[in-house]
């Protein structure tokens, strides 16, 4: 742990750790939004709007679907990046059709991102048990989700947030953070002003996750349907 602290105060640490040079050691830059949350309403910043993420959908590993999708979209590639029954890293790339639904082979337990191999003219909606648990937004090319999960044999150091929403409008916005066994918790609270500009914190000490912590960013929009956005950076340790 000491050696690891040393590390990330050095002067370079963030252009060595893009670069590759540290061991053990990677970054992940989590990105969410929703396009429109509607005033006096609470939900997740990702792709749906006004809506919670639904996590209970993940309480088993299993196969992920993708139903028929727009006629432009046929025959592209999927990649979803997510975690296996174990909580370890795992991706799959499939075929997506306009004709019928898409299913991987592996078994998720969750998933942290998603990307098309070409620029997606509609929605693409990545269902488990048919609960949209992830979607490339129409025009976007890859999911837009303030939800992540440290994955099985890491710790995740989170160093810095942000979060804007359009002008005219404000919002709370809240970290909640589930370690593993346990229920979601506030992590970190802010207020954002579409006229105040973006919101920003840096961690100068970094907070620890442990692994298979979840973490998912929400909003309350206190005045007007607003589009908002959010995201956060970690450090991931292999222990």
């Amino acid at each position: 742990m000491s050696q690891f602290m040393d590390m990330i105060r050095l002067p370079n640490f963030g252009l060595g750790l893009a670069k590759g040079q540290f061991a053990d050691i990677s970054h992940v830059h989590q990105i969410g939004a929703v396009p429109s949350m509607s005033q006096n309403t609470t939900g997740t910043i990702w792709d749906v709007n006004d809506t919670s993420y639904p996590w209970s959908s993940w309480a088993t590993a299993g196969t992920l679907s993708i139903p028929s999708v727009n006629a432009s979209d046929d025959g592209k590639d999927v990649t979803i990046v997510g975690l296996d029954s174990s909580y370890n890293y795992q991706s799959e790339t499939v075929t997506v059709s306009s004709s019928g639904a898409t299913t991987t082979t592996g078994s998720f337990i969750r998933i942290e991102r998603a990307y098309i191999s070409e620029i997606n003219v509609g929605n693409v909606n990545i269902q488990k048990s048919a609960v949209t648990v992830a979607r490339i937004t129409a025009g976007n090319g890859i999911t837009s989700m303030g939800v992540y999960t440290i994955p099985a044999g890491y710790t995740g150091y989170l160093v810095k947030g942000t979060c804007s929403v359009q002008d005219g409008a404000d919002a709370t916005g809240d970290m909640f953070v589930r370690y593993f066994g346990g229920d979601f918790q506030l992590g970190h609270s802010f207020e954002v002003s579409g006229k105040g500009g973006q919101y920003m914190y840096n961690f100068d000490i970094p907070i620890r996750l442990p692994e298979k912590t979840d973490i998912d960013v929400r909003a309350t929009v206190r005045s007007n349907n607003a589009r908002v956005t959010a995201a956060f950076d970690l450090i991931l340790d292999y222990d």
